[in-house]
């Protein structure tokens, strides 16, 4: 859970970037790659992950904007990657709204009552997920796994 703004800001920072780097490593022809039929694939985690920011967003009392659940995935990858970085923009402007102490504050978000900070924390460690999920789609695609924490295989 945060408790300093300035905390958030850093794991956003650094999580986002690391984020967007995956999500530019896509390619339009490899956006239905899943781990087997029926599952996950690289667009729609991408796509997931854009729409989510805006709900967490718009939980913790940020305007974030995202997709509605009736948008399609976008067949072109670079419109996710545009996508994204809106929230990126988003969130650093609108994270200044919020105070340390107001991350204390209790909100509603999916349903049930929680701190604003947890739920910030929540949105760096979901994203975090499914962001590995989708270094194991890009390499089992065939394409070049950016480093978001480090240098990958690929860099060595």
């Amino acid at each position: 859970m945060y408790r300093k703004v300035e905390d958030f800001v850093n794991d956003w920072n650094v999580a986002s970037a690391g984020t967007l780097n995956v999500f530019k490593a896509m390619t339009n022809d490899k956006m239905d790659q899943a781990i087997v039929p029926g599952h996950s694939s690289l667009g729609w985690l991408a796509w997931h992950l854009v729409g989510a920011a805006g709900a967490f967003g718009h939980f913790a009392g940020l305007n974030i904007p995202g997709p509605t659940r009736d948008q399609p995935i976008p067949t072109n990858a670079s419109e996710i990657v545009d996508a994204y970085e809106k929230v990126i923009d988003a969130f650093k402007k609108e994270i200044s709204k919020l105070s340390d102490e107001s991350l204390l504050e209790e909100v509603t978000g999916f349903g049930s009552p929680t701190l604003r900070g947890a739920l910030l924390r929540a949105l760096i460690d979901h994203q975090t997920h499914h962001r590995g999920q989708m270094t194991v789609l890009l390499r089992q695609a065939g394409l070049t796994v950016p480093p978001v924490m480090g240098p990958t295989k690929e860099m060595q």
